[in-house]
């Protein structure tokens, strides 16, 4: 495999992509970043930054000419924020993979999402059935089918609900289980939990970057699920209680619309990618009190901090 220096981060000015470039350029690639700025106004890092909408592929090609390998981060992210607008999420899930696969002659890692495998029983590997239950999870399995029908050299990761703090840039995500719970717990002092029995496969968004770099020191193609700790909502708030003993859970029987219910094995990520997982969901839990605690955010309920409420109220994107 051609040795690889240069790493194009395509949709890396945002949660994922602050810590992954820092660990990028700390281990010693070029790193060349491409983003809209979505959710941001500016992007300070010593990267090569590219402003640019991925829809607007003739402009992409020659970055991806540039690059020994190319990581896909762009994406509209999480089941409100899809659903919001359709045909936007498709536009850019999945469009903006089908006109640029024929430019990805290279090593390419792509972003998937566990959410792909729905509400089933049992722990799930990469070979179990698939039951999309929103937009978000049927414009990912589309473009993973584009990448298995026209590419060789892939990585696909399916990766878990992620959860923490990235770097010291990114904004952070106020619509994430485990961040969620912990910061009502520190604001109210109460963490409602509607059913609890869920599971999630959580992963640190740190997490991401360990697994992305074990793909660019890897010959090994395919899909990998990436997690690191299967728990229902019910064990994320009794982990919340414990580092803030001040607040309470109270549990609820009302349905909740959020119906996915998952556990998944990472087993063929850690085998074939050597993938070994950071963080743990207490390190996540301490991070977000940390930043609550010391005052370093002034509003978490602004709408920039939701993917789903940055979208309708700043950037009037609706159905």
């Amino acid at each position: 495999m051609k040795k690889i220096n240069k790493v194009l981060v395509v949709g890396g000015a945002g949660y994922v992509g602050g810590w992954l470039v820092d660990h990028l350029v700390d281990t010693g690639y070029q790193v060349r970043v491409i983003d809209k700025l979505l959710y941001d106004d500016s992007y300070f890092k010593k990267v090569d930054f590219i402003n640019l909408d991925v829809t607007d592929s003739p402009k992409l090609y020659e970055h991806l000419d540039w690059a020994d390998a190319v990581v896909w981060l762009a994406a509209l992210v999480g089941d409100p924020a899809c659903a919001l607008n359709p045909e936007l999420t498709y536009k850019i899930n999945v469009e903006s993979i089908k006109s640029i696969i024929s430019k990805l002659n290279k090593r390419f890692i792509f972003l998937s999402t566990c959410s792909v495998y729905g509400a089933q029983e049992g722990v799930l590997d990469e070979n179990s059935p698939l039951n999309p239950l929103s937009i978000y999870a049927e414009t990912k399995i589309e473009a993973e089918n584009l990448i298995l029908e026209n590419l060789e050299n892939y990585v696909i990761f399916r990766l878990g609900t992620l959860f923490g703090v990235s770097d010291n840039y990114s904004r952070l995500r106020a619509d994430l289980v485990v961040n969620v719970l912990t910061i009502r717990a520190f604001s109210n002092s109460i963490m409602e939990v509607f059913g609890g029995q869920q599971y999630r496969p959580l992963l640190h968004v740190r997490d991401v970057a360990t697994g992305i770099l074990a793909a660019l020191n890897s010959e090994s193609s395919g899909i990998y699920n990436l997690h690191a700790e299967n728990l229902t909502v019910l064990d994320i708030a009794e982990k919340v209680q414990k580092i803030i003993p001040t607040s309470s859970i109270i549990k609820t029987k009302m349905s909740f619309q959020d119906s996915r219910n998952y556990q998944v094995s990472s087993d063929k990520a850690s085998r074939e990618l050597e993938f070994i997982p950071k963080y743990d969901v207490d390190f996540g839990i301490k991070q977000i009190e940390e930043i609550m605690r010391e005052g370093r955010i002034r509003d978490i309920t602004i709408p920039r901090f939701s993917n789903a409420l940055a979208l309708e109220l700043i950037h009037n994107i609706k159905k």
